[in-house]
């Protein structure tokens, strides 16, 4: 039932998509202060339509600054923001008709039902009623809320609530999604549940997710933006992240023979594949080694090639994938003990925007 949702949303925005912008979102030399300090600076990238980016950064980085900024609901100390074109700065409202956002923590009514609710901010996007039944429809289904469609939002889990708020960012068909943490409080099923919506989006919306989960955002994401201390350290593919930013690869091999021949051995297969460090031998006479290279080609085979052909025992060979998480570690050179320590400053809030967390940006 789903993929027939998905197919007919798919349907009713195919025949407008030939008439928009490629990039649905532009940001140049992007700078917000707070009293003198700079929560973003200089910050610049692009969207292209129907592409999913993650945004990851440590606590005080200035992700949440930066959508709050490109939703319009934060204005810039200087640079430019266009959404499908138009300039946030000067025409907020009409941008803003392109954009879907759901906040970190997100306010939902708590005496309202999940139909009235999606309902009340169906018309206030101005969807007409006819379209708007037909539009609920599809979003309770894609967001798995249609058993608790009448159920009064006040009493539903927080996962529950999450997926609520995705409804009402995806209601309008907007060209831009954004969302700040939206698997917070979610249980594996429903983060699988949220992985496939946005998945669903790719080709047709384009999306931006801040998370601490990496993996979330390495299984849904097509690039990754990494932000440190208001700045974009590194973007691309997650492919691309782990080469640009670790600049090598590691074999991970156990085996038996003559450990001091290896390295020879090693210099056959591939010039910059060296020897890292070596342990054991075990009880059987296996050597644990770590081997390293400059390449991102696979060389498993013709190192297992080489090794045996020299007369080594071989247990086991693997080629140690690099996480999101160990590029994350190394692109911001940044631990969380620094980040969240008791002396961090607590920098002003905006008008009207309440007490904010120190040092949360």
């Amino acid at each position: 039932m789903r993929r027939v949702v998905h197919q007919s949303v798919h349907d009713r925005m195919s025949t407008t998509d030939q008439n928009l912008p490629p990039l649905t979102i532009e940001v140049e030399h992007l700078v917000r202060t707070y009293g003198g300090i700079a929560a973003v600076a200089d910050v610049s990238f692009a969207v292209r339509r129907g592409e999913i980016v993650g945004l990851l950064g440590p606590n005080g980085a200035g992700k949440s600054t930066t959508l709050r900024i490109l939703t319009g609901f934060l204005p810039a100390t200087s640079g430019i923001v266009r959404i499908c074109g138009i300039p946030v700065a000067t025409r907020t409202d009409e941008a803003k008709r392109h954009i879907g956002y759901m906040p970190e923590n997100n306010p939902l009514p708590e005496d309202m039902r999940v139909n009235e609710y999606l309902y009340y901010r169906g018309r206030l996007k101005e969807i007409s009623r006819d379209k708007l039944r037909m539009r609920l429809d599809a979003v309770l289904e894609l967001c798995d809320l249609k058993r608790i469609r009448h159920r009064i939002i006040g009493k539903l889990s927080k996962g529950m609530r999450q997926r609520v708020g995705i409804a009402e960012a995806i209601l309008g068909e907007p060209d831009v999604i954004i969302m700040d943490e939206p698997t917070i409080g979610l249980d594996p099923h429903q983060i699988l549940i949220v992985r496939d919506l946005i998945g669903s989006l790719r080709g047709r919306m384009s999306v931006i997710i801040s998370s601490h989960i990496l993996p979330e955002i390495e299984a849904t994401c097509d690039r990754v933006m990494i932000i440190n201390g208001g700045r974009i350290v590194v973007q691309g593919t997650p492919a691309e992240l782990r080469h640009e930013v670790l600049g090598h690869t590691h074999y991970e091999v156990q085996l038996a023979g003559d450990i001091a021949t290896l390295p020879a051995v090693l210099a056959q297969v591939e010039s910059t594949l060296i020897l890292e460090s070596t342990s054991g031998p075990d009880a059987s006479g296996f050597h644990y080694a770590i081997l390293t290279t400059a390449r991102d080609q696979e060389l498993g085979e013709p190192l297992l090639q080489a090794l045996t052909a020299r007369s080594f025992r071989v247990r086991s060979l693997n080629r140690a994938q690099p996480t999101l998480e160990d590029v994350f570690l190394a692109a911001t050179r940044r631990s969380w003990d620094v980040v969240d320590s008791p002396g961090a400053k607590e920098l002003p809030a905006s008008p009207g925007s309440g007490p904010q967390p120190a040092a949360r940006l």
